[in-house]
């Protein structure tokens, strides 16, 4: 017989192997290099990975799709929250007292409507700002009904709401400086009778309330419009309630202006009702809410969460 011992092994084929087969790398993103001209390098294969991502790959039965993974966002200091509630409280107290201000300044020039968009555009963009931060809740009924449906820790509720009427007392002394002496225009008083006055406010904190809590707690709501959404409908509540009560739906809405201006008249109506009412709509919609996904398999959530902080 002949001797072989000299004869050189057949090298690998030049194509590329296909994962999963013999000597084939598991992921294509791992690929091992031969830098001493034989056996397998000895860096690590997290050096060779590119951070939360394997490249696709192709198996006879078709691709599969990317492997990643992703970490939960850092949660935000409390600070940041308090600080965010209070800057964006203060620019909703300042843009929509001024609004009503202006308007009777003017003599009407602003007219009902004005002062509803005005209003309106300042919570959109508000939301759209510092949703992601603090939640943009610029309400102490808003932060109250959020901590009794368990959406938020009441143990946080007090530094909200200060934060809240903080920012309603600065902006109101700060219009009346700016605008002085028309502050009076800025507080929100009854010009009817108290029960149809208090009526009108739990109904429209009612409307808040319950679109607030569809857009930020429901993932199925559409979340990413949550802005125009509570935009619209402060809107529409100031078009319904604006003649008879000035459409305040906010506590602190009612209680800067009126420090400011030394006007108390009936505010007992405006520190309880919205508050009433707003735990009322987050209350209504949690009893007409779709079940959850595991409770009924059927039903399922959208992939992209809203743009509410939840």
């Amino acid at each position: 017989m002949e001797n072989h011992n000299n004869e050189e092994i057949p090298s690998a084929p030049s194509t590329p192997a296909t994962p999963g087969t013999p000597g084939a790398p598991l992921f294509g993103g791992f690929r091992s290099t031969n830098n001493n001209g034989g056996g397998l390098s000895r860096k690590s294969l997290l050096k060779n990975c590119k951070c939360f991502s394997v490249e696709e790959w192709t198996i006879e039965d078709g691709a599969l799709p990317k492997v990643s993974c992703s970490l939960p966002p850092p949660p935000v200091p409390l600070a940041r929250k308090v600080g965010a509630e209070f800057i964006g409280t203060f620019i909703l107290m300042f843009a929509g007292t001024a609004a009503a201000i202006v308007n009777e300044k003017t003599n009407g020039s602003e007219t009902l409507i004005g002062c509803a968009a005005v209003t309106g555009l300042a919570v959109m963009v508000i939301i759209l700002s510092t949703g992601h931060i603090s939640g943009a809740h610029l309400n102490p009924a808003v932060t109250i009904s959020f901590a009794a449906l368990k959406h938020f820790p009441w143990r946080n509720v007090p530094m909200y709401i200060g934060a809240q009427i903080l920012a309603s007392v600065c902006a109101a002394f700060a219009l009346k400086g700016v605008y002085h002496p028309f502050m009076g225009g800025g507080v929100t008083v009854p010009s009817e009778e108290y029960g149809q006055v208090f009526a009108l406010e739990f109904i429209i904190s009612f409307n808040l309330m319950f679109v607030v809590t569809a857009v930020a707690t429901d993932t199925r709501a559409v979340g990413e419009l949550a802005g125009i959404a509570v935009g619209a409908t402060v809107m529409l509540n100031i078009l319904i309630a604006g003649p008879v009560s000035g459409g305040s739906m906010n506590p602190v809405r009612t209680l800067g202006p009126a420090i400011a201006a030394n006007n108390y008249k009936a505010i007992w109506i405006y520190l309880t009702a919205p508050i009433l009412g707003a735990l009322g709509g987050a209350g209504a919609y949690s009893a007409v809410k779709l079940p959850n996904e595991d409770e009924n398999p059927e039903l399922k959530a959208p992939s992209n969460p809203g743009s509410f902080r939840r």
